[in-house]
């Protein structure tokens, strides 16, 4: 048995460039059915549920595998539906910036520019982490073994992602030996204990009145978070002053703007410069062009 909800969309939305925006779809608990473009995710909660989202009629339908759901669940189920997919993002601004340049128009063309994320900043946070330092196939590995040794399971028997309280529940040398998370092991054991005491709360992160500077400075004191991980972090609460700079944006720019040849990050910087706050979206779309 099965429960449907449904969602409207904003006439800019497109949900195959919101789930394929970046690598987020590839780790669980989402999991992305690129043939019939449908992200499945399961959420946490008293009891995990899976789901399955897809667009259909020029609404988000979300299909869960349960068929006794309470109302204020269903409610909280839709309020994450809208932040995994930025349905109440604004790229008004960035859309009218990106039409002035040819190599971003394609942006505005395809409503591309929202950025899929999990429901919680503490998820973003932790897979954030995941991908410091390695290679993308050691981030996928860290994150299915998180969720697979320490989330609760669905009916379906797949599993959420763990909340801070389970990840607060095992040892630094659990995070080594089970979930392979090397170095970071010690900044898991603490982050969660952090938050599930409630000295930590990444969910304000998402409201905070503070400048970008001052938010960012703020992340950075979670161990283990450095530049890239917070500009990562700032664009998945909707700040986009920061590049997030790593090996993939570095190659990808060196390749497309100066003929495969390194230069420094503030060459980089500048060249985006005229963008403004949308700079760390600006260059993120234009380095994934072709996955569009």
């Amino acid at each position: 048995m099965t429960t449907r909800l449904s969602l409207e969309t904003p006439p800019d939305f497109n949900f195959k460039t919101a789930v394929y925006s970046h690598g987020w779809s590839q780790l669980l608990p989402f999991a992305l059915d690129l043939e019939n473009w449908r992200l499945s995710y399961v959420f946490a909660g008293e009891t995990a549920v899976s789901a399955v989202i897809r667009e259909a009629g020029g609404e988000i339908e979300i299909e869960l595998a349960a068929d006794k759901i309470e109302q204020a669940r269903k409610a909280k189920i839709l309020r994450d539906v809208r932040h995994i997919l930025r349905l109440d993002d604004d790229l008004s601004d960035f859309y009218r910036l990106t039409r002035k340049e040819k190599r971003l128009a394609w942006v505005a063309g395809l409503n591309g520019g929202r950025l899929l994320r999990s429901p919680t900043v503490f998820e973003d946070l932790v897979k954030t982490l995941c991908t410091t330092n390695c290679s993308w196939a050691l981030t996928k590995s860290m994150v299915k073994n998180l969720v697979e040794k320490l989330g609760d399971a669905a009916a379906d028997g797949r599993r959420a992602f763990p909340t801070p309280e389970a990840m607060a529940g095992v040892s630094e040398r659990f995070y080594r030996d089970e979930i392979r998370a090397g170095y970071r092991s010690p900044y898991f054991a603490e982050l969660a204990e952090k938050v599930a005491g409630g000295k930590l709360n990444p969910e304000a992160w998402l409201a905070s009145d503070l400048p970008t500077k001052e938010l960012k400075k703020e992340m950075k004191s979670v161990k283990g978070v450095g530049d890239y991980a917070a500009e990562n972090l700032l664009k998945l609460v909707g700040r986009y002053d920061g590049l997030a700079l790593d090996s993939f944006l570095r190659g990808e720019f060196y390749k497309r703007h100066n003929n495969a040849q390194a230069c420094t990050d503030r060459e980089i910087e500048l060249f985006y410069e005229k963008f403004g706050d949308w700079r760390g979206l600006a260059i993120w779309c234009d380095m994934t062009e072709k996955w569009h």
